[in-house]
Parts: structure tokens; C-alpha cells; sequence
């Protein structure tokens, strides 16, 4: 059985869910995930769909990691957009990416008030929310902690054929529609001299013909065309 999760709009923490579900507005949450997995069982599998702006870090991180237990059984398409926390989920098991779609990575931020000391606080805790979270980048891709922190800080935007290059996919979506007949190109050839005389033996046999005929017909034929018989 085939069971589906969207993630659409911004990533929210459950209890937001009410608030934008009262205005008609896209929302995603860790809930909502949730009971999809609570409906899996062996066997099933899971198709994820993301077109997402991001949202809350921690929910991204949540929904990865519910995705992530399930990795197996779990396919992600990027049909729209897969930025910030929406990339983290992205992370989560095999993903193909739509050509026109687009990944954006970046840095965690959030507001913040008080004196220097607060500060300098707070810019520490975003710098280790960071190397969490790039976590997730280095795994699917393999790339180093340093490689996807510069991403991050460069709040890097990609396109379907960039994020395969860097290994934060594994396809682009429709490359390989209509494809299927050429892989067959290196396994044909055409038959050999010494195959089509036999062949030709073969069928001149079978239709009762004396050896040599069809060959003396060409000839003739031949012949015929430029005007040295009748």
C-alpha cells in the first residue's frame, strides 16, 4: 500500500496548525506526518511531496528524523520548491527533484533583544543549530561539515541539476522518460555475412529453390537495367 504525505506551505509546530488551517493557508506539521506513519506498516510504502518555503528548525528536524526512521520505504519528491527546513526533510531518503524546482540551504536565524552578553549568546546557539542541522546535508551527500556550513552562510540557491551535482539528490525528475529504448543500443548488431548466407541457405531450402538462384536472379536483373538482356 502507498501512503502520502505533503508538505506544503510553512513548517509549523503542531499547535500553530489551527491558526493557518482558519485562514486556508498551506501549513505543514509534525502531526500531520505522524499520522501517516502511524497508518504504515511492513511492506507499505511512503511518498513524500514537498513544495515548502521551510519554517520552524526544529519541526524540519522532527520530520526528518520521522522520515528518516522509514528511509527504506520512504521515495521524496521536490515538485516546487524545498527551501530551509523543507531542505533538511529533503535529506531524509531517496529524492528526486523536479527540473524546475529549487533548493535553497541557509543559516538559522531568529530575533533576538538584550545587552552584548545576550547577544554573543545567542550568536553561539545559531552557530550550533547550524552544525546540526548541516548534519543532515553531509549524510545524504557525503560532502565535508566545512563544504555545507559555506553553503548554508552563502544561503545558496539551487537548481534540480546543481543539488545532483553536489549529491543532495539522487534525480531529476523525467530525465530518463523515453530513454528506455536506446539502452538497448549496445546489446544489438547487426548479423554477420557468414549469418545471412545461412540464413539465406536456409529460406531457399525451405522454398524448394536450386542453389545459386536467387543470386543469378539479382544478376539478371541486373542485367535487365542496363540493357544487356531482356
Amino acid at each position: 500500500m502507498k501512503h502520502r504525505i505533503n508538505i506544503r506551505g510553512v513548517m509549523v509546530p503542531n499547535d500553530y496548525k489551527w491558526y493557518y488551517d482558519f485562514f486556508g493557508e498551506d501549513c505543514t506539521c509534525p502531526k500531520d506526518v505522524q499520522q501517516v506513519m502511524d497508518a504504515f506498516v511492513d511492506g507499505d510504502e511512503i511518498e513524500v511531496y514537498i513544495n515548502s518555503p521551510g519554517g520552524v528548525i526544529d519541526v524540519g528536524s522532527e520530520i526528518y528524523t520521522l522520515l528518516k526512521g522509514r528511509k527504506d520505504n520512504v521515495k521524496i519528491y521536490i515538485t516546487g520548491e524545498a527551501c530551509s527546513a523543507a531542505s533538511v526533510a529533503a535529506m531524509a531518503a531517496y529524492c528526486e527533484m523536479s527540473p524546475t524546482a529549487l533548493m535553497m540551504v541557509h543559516c538559522v536565524s531568529t530575533r533576538t533583544e538584550g545587552n552584548h552578553s545576550s547577544l554573543e549568546h545567542t550568536a553561539e546557539v545559531l552557530r550550533t543549530a547550524d552544525r546540526a542541522l548541516c548534519s543532515a546535508y553531509v549524510d545524504k551527500s557525503g560532502m565535508t561539515e566545512e563544504e555545507a556550513l559555506e553553503m548554508m552562510e552563502h544561503t545558496t540557491w539551487l537548481t534540480a541539476e546543481q543539488a545532483l551535482e553536489k549529491g543532495l539528490i539522487d534525480a531529476v525528475m523525467f530525465r530518463d522518460e523515453g530513454a528506455a529504448p536506446m539502452v538497448a543500443g549496445p546489446l544489438f548488431s547487426l548479423p554477420t555475412k557468414e549469418q545471412m548466407e545461412k540464413a539465406g541457405r536456409a529460406m531457399r531450402e525451405e522454398a524448394g529453390e536450386p542453389e545459386g538462384y536467387q543470386e543469378a536472379h539479382a544478376r539478371l536483373n541486373l542485367l535487365k537495367l542496363r540493357g544487356e538482356a531482356v
